[in-house]
Formats: C-alpha cells, sequence, structure tokens
C-alpha cells in the first residue's frame, strides 16, 4: 500500500471505496471509448492524443480507464448458430460458445453499418432475429448494434428459448479475466459483470419493452415459466461464482424506472436482487448494477435491493433524477459510481456554469464516499478538457 505521502492509483481508490475505507481522493473513473472511437471514424482526433491507444488517453488525462469484461462463457448445447449480415453468412457454430445471450455483443459487426440477422436452430424449434448498426452509431463511436427484432415472437418460441438455457452451461475463464486485469493496469479498473436478472432480459433482450407488456397481459404462464428458468440459470451461475477472486461483480440491467416502473420493479426485481445479492454477499462480494436510464421512479426501492453500487447513474438534465434527490436518498447505500452528466461537457454549457456544477457536486460530496464518473460515458461531442479538469481539480481535493 503506498504511503500517506504518495498518491494512490486509481485502482487502489477504486478499491477502497468499495470496500468501505478511505481512499487519498475521490476515484474519477469512467469509460471514453465512444469518444475515441467517434473521434478517430471521425478524424478528429486532438493532435495531442493522436497515435495514443485508448488507455494511454485515460492515463494522459487523469481520468481512470474502466471497463468490463465477462469471467466466464456459456457453452449452448444442442443449439446450432448462423450469423449472416446482409444476407451473407458471417458466421456457423454448432454448441457455440459466448456470453450476453441474445444480444451477441463481440459477434455481431460493429465496423460497418447493416442489419444481421441471427438464426438458432435447436431440436426444440428455431429462433430469428435481427441487429441493425446505423452509420451515425458509427461515427459517434457508440457502436451497440440495435436488437429491430427480438427472438421471441410466437408462443412456440418459448419453448425454444427455454431448450437453449436449459442446455446451457457455465465455462470458467477465470484466468483470462485475471490476465485482462493486469492489462488494464493500476491506472483502470476491470469489472466483472454478469448478464441481466431475469425480468430485465426477457424485457431488454428476450422479447423487447412493449411487446412483455403484451405477454404479461396475454400469456402470464409463459412469462412466468421463462423467468422461473432464467431464474434457475442465474442462480447457478452465481453460486458458482463462488471459486471466483473479485471483491466486486455487477449486473448489466441498463435499468431505467419508466420501462421498469415501481409496481413491476417491486413484483419482479426486488425480490431477485436481494436473492442474487444474498448469494454473492455470503462470498464475500459486493454487487452493483449497471443503472444509466432515469432511475428517478426508483431512488426509494433501490435502496432495498441489497445493491452496494448503483454504477454509471446518469443525473439531471440527462435524465429526470437529479443527484441530490439521490444523494440524500441514498446516504446509507447503494453507492454512487458516476454522477456527472456528459451534459456538462458539451460545448454549449459554458465554462461558467461547467466549473460551478462541479464545485457544487465537490462541496455536497464532502469526504462521503462515491466514485465520480461521467453517465454514461463521455460522448464523441464532448470535450475532453473538461475531463482532464475534473481530474486535475480532484488532485487538488484530498479527503
Amino acid at each position: 500500500m503506498s504511503t500517506a505521502r504518495e498518491k494512490w492509483t486509481m485502482r487502489q481508490r477504486v478499491l477502497a471505496t468499495l470496500q468501505g475505507r478511505k481512499p487519498d481522493r475521490i476515484p474519477f473513473i469512467d469509460r471514453i471509448d465512444f469518444w475515441y472511437k467517434g473521434r478517430n471514424h471521425q478524424g478528429k482526433m486532438p493532435e495531442e492524443f493522436q497515435g495514443m491507444s485508448l488507455p494511454e488517453v485515460h492515463r494522459a488525462i487523469g481520468f481512470g480507464h474502466q471497463d468490463w469484461d465477462y469471467p466466464y462463457t456459456i457453452k449452448y448445447r444442442n443449439a446450432e448458430i448462423i450469423l449472416t449480415f446482409e444476407g451473407e453468412r458471417i458466421f456457423h457454430e454448432v454448441d457455440p460458445e459466448f456470453t450476453n445471450f441474445p444480444t451477441l455483443w463481440g459477434w455481431i459487426p460493429i465496423d460497418k453499418a447493416g442489419v444481421t440477422t441471427t438464426e438458432l436452430i435447436t431440436p426444440a424449434g428455431k429462433l430469428s432475429y435481427h441487429h441493425r448498426l446505423l452509420e451515425e452509431s458509427i461515427s459517434s463511436g457508440t457502436t451497440r448494434p440495435q436488437m429491430i427484432s427480438h427472438p421471441i415472437k410466437e408462443l412456440d418460441d418459448f419453448n425454444t428459448y427455454e431448450y437453449i438455457i436449459e442446455h446451457a452451461e457455465f465455462i470458467p475463464r477465470y484466468q483470462d479475466f485475471y490476465q485482462r486485469e493486469a492489462e488494464i493496469g493500476d491506472h483502470g479498473y476491470l469489472v466483472p459483470i454478469i448478464e441481466r436478472i431475469p425480468f430485465q432480459h426477457i424485457l431488454i433482450d428476450a422479447i423487447g419493452e412493449i411487446e412483455t407488456f403484451y405477454t404479461l397481459h396475454d400469456s402470464p404462464k409463459q412469462f412466468q415459466r421463462l423467468l422461473t428458468v432464467l431464474d434457475e440459470q442465474v442462480t447457478d451461475k452465481l453460486k458458482k461464482l463462488a471459486d471466483f477472486s473479485a471483491p466486486y461483480v455487477e449486473f448489466t440491467d441498463n435499468l431505467d424506472g419508466f420501462m421498469t416502473n415501481p409496481r413491476l420493479f417491486q413484483k419482479y426485481v426486488l425480490p431477485a436482487y436481494q436473492r442474487y445479492c444474498d448469494t454473492l454477499h455470503d462470498q464475500g462480494k459486493k454487487v452493483g448494477d449497471h443503472t444509466d436510464g432515469d432511475l428517478k421512479n426508483l431512488v426509494h426501492l433501490l435502496h432495498d435491493t441489497g445493491l452496494d453500487v448503483c454504477e454509471s447513474f446518469t443525473p439531471a438534465p440527462t435524465t429526470s433524477c437529479t443527484f441530490e434527490e439521490v444523494w440524500e436518498a441514498w446516504q446509507g447505500g447503494p453507492l454512487i459510481w458516476g454522477g456527472i452528466a456528459s451534459y456538462y461537457l458539451e460545448q454549449r454549457v459554458s465554462d461558467s456554469e461547467f466549473l460551478q456544477h462541479i464545485e457544487h457536486l465537490l462541496q455536497l460530496i464532502g469526504k462521503r464516499p462515491i466514485i465520480l464518473g461521467v453517465g454514461d460515458a463521455v460522448m464523441s461531442d464532448n470535450d475532453l478538457e473538461r475531463v482532464r479538469y475534473i481530474a486535475e481539480r480532484i488532485e487538488n481535493h484530498p479527503l
């Protein structure tokens, strides 16, 4: 550990805060990958950063490098997957091994605009769905293909989807994670992530937001059966993570209180969080979630989930939820990771408004624990010099 006169590394600051210890400075860490990819694609990379890698840019501006990775993969037995991009087959495998089913991030092309079709063939039936990546997304650096049709469209699709989940095999890859963690280094933090909890999985990935509401009304038995199958998979997965040595793990729920409204949250989400957090807490792990949506309707409910961290908290004016109301409500937890809206990094915001906001936040925070970051991320049209200013201001703000 560093001596009292030495500045801590960003990783040390994050770990101390997660573990309830006092760091020397507030950790300031998040993602600039959208900014980095967007500026490179647009040919607008500032001269200072030209030729630099993403980690080098993070270090140059004093902004911690946050990244995510799965400490496991899932092998889908008795399943055949075929990916086609704009009608051309790009991948075909039997018993495939991947994470984040059915979104398949990392498998869907992100370097060119177009539509990718995924086909999954099993003894129980066939599923087909589509992702689209727009040229505007590539230009802005937000290269996340959007699902434009979902795997479950008909009642028969429930059986096929459940078959796929029930024949999934957990494959640990802890050493690969530890190696990548070492590569990230002491100026960053690699977050071990887990797929979405069952309700969020159904809402966002399996059925889709609007169709989920119809399904709850028209096909409640099928909905509940799928929820149960997914819950069994998550429960088994979490128990197996007992062998994974990490102080913190995070669900990837993209939680938003307008789609997952308080009534749905209380019925389907809150009990699941409480059970899952109990399992992980028994392993000595802190638990977080990627909560980058509008949380205004859920602020007081999130306090009761057992979650230790709400990561990527994105306040007003990007959402309707202010930093102040969350800061007041969560005095006993969860811990905020995030808290600075990317709005304040835009050129339309005057220097005086930006500076006043940062000073207001730091005065409000005082010495209370927080991991500061930009919600949801630093975007390609944001001013990186303002990120550098925040980093320098924090270095002059000892705890």
